[in-house]
């Protein structure tokens, strides 16, 4: 693996075999979604990862086995109030 650091973002090359199949849009997809998982990004940070609109990165978590609703409690409550 190897990262290149350029203007505040990071690239990083990947060998992964071919009989996985994946596409490149799966492999960007899989790091934006857990990052948005783990609360490290955005939604619209993590779309923009994913080289996707906001709209289209939503519509794709489920796919990825991530959810658009937080799992805290905490955060749900925050959710409600905020609403």
């Amino acid at each position: 693996m190897s990262e290149i650091r350029n203007n505040k973002t990071m690239e990083i090359t990947l060998k992964i075999p071919d009989e996985l199949d994946l596409k490149d849009y799966d492999l960007s997809m899989i790091v934006a979604s857990k990052l948005y998982e783990d609360g490290k990004l955005s939604s619209g940070q993590a779309a923009k990862v994913a080289g996707l609109s906001k709209r289209t990165f939503i519509e794709l978590l489920g796919r990825y086995g991530v959810s658009l609703f937080s799992r805290s409690v905490d955060d749900l409550h925050s959710d409600i109030s905020n609403a």
